[in-house]
């Protein structure tokens, strides 16, 4: 195991299920702390038990801008400073557009997009501090077209544009801004894709390593993309889909 990040401090939203939870206890492994933002605690105790006085919970919704203001002001409080963001939280609601419920839609805009901007314009004062990273989690969807998926599509597209723009403009500061695209993962929202084994056995073919993704897998990728490993990686889109094709 390394510690190619060692003492950083990262905020993740989203931390405390699915992706989000892989995310924050790969950092932990790594020698970060962590503050788990989520609108609920989930499976946050398993952290704390693992890697007590590291890491810490805080009730988060990112659509607001005092509660994500708030939350990157108490990383500092807590551990004094911060160095990493990954805004992680997201939702998806099915259905084609003729019948997709405007709430639904912007349920997905408010928490998938303005979610991802609030948390980076709530970081930026802090991470301009010491230099760091933002990483914004994209989606396979983002770039590939899936029917009863316009909302999900759409707002994941937008924050891969949202990303290269802010990578550009906070460059100068010693921020670097990448997303990272996860496929179809056991965990999280492909969970219950994965197990249904009539839709399943449809999905898999598209994989050119024949399985979904683990958790731990994306969240690796994020692992590089925090580090010095990846000094020089700034407004990029890194796949993590095992080799996926659509069509």
């Amino acid at each position: 195991m390394g510690m190619r990040s060692q003492g950083r401090v990262a905020v993740v939203t989203g931390g405390t299920r699915g992706l989000g939870f892989a995310i924050a206890r790969e950092f932990l492994a790594e020698g970060m702390s962590v503050v788990c933002a989520s609108r609920g605690a989930g499976d946050f105790k398993l952290l704390d038990d693992e890697y007590p006085g590291r890491v810490r919970y805080r009730q988060t919704d990112v659509t607001s801008p005092d509660s994500v203001a708030a939350l990157m002001r108490s990383a500092v409080d807590l551990f004094g400073g911060l160095d990493v963001v990954v805004a992680n939280a997201g939702v998806n609601r099915d259905g084609k557009v003729e019948r997709l419920a405007p709430e639904d839609w912007d349920a997905m805009v408010s928490t998938n997009l303005t979610g991802v901007y609030l948390c980076t314009h709530a970081a930026v004062p802090h991470l301009r501090e010491r230099g760091g990273t933002i990483i914004n989690v994209s989606s396979s969807m983002a770039t590939r077209v899936t029917v009863g998926a316009a909302g999900y599509c759409a707002t994941k597209a937008a924050v891969e544009m949202f990303t290269r723009v802010t990578a550009i403009e906070l460059g100068r500061y010693g921020i670097r801004v990448n997303a990272l695209a996860p496929g179809i993962l056991s965990e999280g929202m492909g969970k219950e894709l994965t197990h249904n084994d009539k839709v399943w056995e449809v999905y898999r073919k598209r994989f050119a390593l024949g399985r979904a993704g683990e958790a731990a897998e994306a969240a690796r990728a994020a692992v590089f993309l925090a580090s010095d490993d990846a000094s020089y990686v700034n407004g990029g889109v890194l796949e993590v889909n095992g080799g996926l094709q659509w069509a």
